[in-house]
């Protein structure tokens, strides 16, 4: 049996609340989101069904018609090749390790997101909301707030990626909504939660793999997401693949003008395992590099999250203690990241 490594420890893929179970499936759905931005309901409800079904049985979705302009995605991405391409001393003037927020330069095999393998073949740039060191949540010590840590080339990097981080959030807004409706909750239920979200973006590059691989050194290793969905752009390069329940690895190939959407171990704690946080990896045999952008998107830090009372009943308690959303974060990056492993 394949298990996944999750904040409550190890589960078995595939187990999933309310008696619904991941199924055997050969492809990733592709779901419309054009009439959310509709004013018939009836039509938002059809997308919240097409949605429940994805994320009770999946775990994965592609978006099309999704409101994100493709100009944006191309800025971001060009600047972020010049990121990549400085030398190694100039991005580690931005290293991780110099942030108290976790924001920052990740060089190759930085992070290692399966315990069992020897570190992910990826260098990252990661951000997220950019909160100055004056607020009072970062005052108060919430520490997955905060300032970015922003290099000085190239010039208009942060104008750029934070153009196309505001755009990711918006469409994250209008995942909650479809997630709300999948739940049969008001379609506006997790709005409450959401006005300074745990929306973690990063921005990687992957070198090509060639030749024999070794199953404990790929692109990132086979893991599930900590937050309660996640938003992945793809940029030309196929190598994410998805396990199914019979355990056999299913590529997720980039289609142009979509998004993957994936749920995240939070939301799997927050609707009692009905929605399937799947396991995943990447491995880049393109004989190209790769560049990706997932945001990962989450309430906001005080957040409680508790299995939801439409996801409990008398035959399916709840599987979960309640946790508060920062902690959750923190607790699952301390597993992963090794200069947080490395600190005194």
């Amino acid at each position: 049996m394949v298990m996944v490594k999750t904040g409550n420890g190890l589960r078995p893929v595939g187990k999933a609340g309310l008696d619904v179970k991941q199924v055997a499936f050969e492809q990733i759905p592709v779901i419309d989101l054009a009439d959310m931005f509709l004013p018939d309901p009836q039509k938002r409800h059809a997308v919240g069904r097409a949605v429940r079904k994805a994320c009770t049985e999946v775990g994965f979705f592609y978006v099309r018609n999704h409101g994100v302009p493709q100009q944006t995605l191309s800025d971001c991405y060009e600047r972020s090749r010049q990121f990549f391409a400085l030398p190694l001393a100039e991005k580690n003037r931005i290293h991780i390790r110099n942030s108290a927020n976790h924001r920052g330069y990740g060089p190759l095999l930085e992070e290692n997101t399966n315990p069992e393998s020897l570190g992910d073949l990826h260098e990252a740039f990661d951000l997220s909301c950019d909160i100055p060191a004056s607020d009072p949540d970062v005052l108060a010590g919430k520490s997955l707030y905060g300032p970015n840590l922003w290099p000085d080339e190239p010039k208009d990097f942060r104008n750029t990626v934070m153009t196309c981080h505001a755009a990711l959030i918006r469409l994250g807004h209008v995942i909650f909504r479809t997630f709300a409706l999948a739940l049969d909750l008001e379609e506006n239920h997790f709005e409450q939660f959401i006005h300074k979200p745990l929306a973690h973006m990063r921005i990687l590059r992957y070198p090509p793999q060639a030749g024999a691989i070794d199953e404990k050194q790929i692109g990132i290793g086979a893991h599930s997401d900590y937050e309660c969905f996640t938003i992945l752009h793809q940029n030309g390069e196929s190598a994410l693949q998805v396990l199914n329940a019979n355990k056999e690895w299913i590529a997720a190939p980039p289609i142009p003008d979509t998004f993957v959407i994936n749920v995240g171990d939070m939301m799997a704690r927050w609707t009692n395992n009905l929605f399937c946080s799947t396991l995943h990896r990447v491995i880049n045999q393109s004989g190209k590099e790769r560049y990706s952008m997932p945001l990962f998107f989450g309430p906001d830090y005080d957040t409680l999250i508790s299995p939801l009372a439409s996801c409990v009943d008398e035959a399916h308690p709840p599987l979960f203690p309640a946790i508060g959303a920062g902690a959750y974060i923190l607790s699952r990056f301390d597993e992963t990241y090794s200069y947080r492993q490395n600190e005194d």
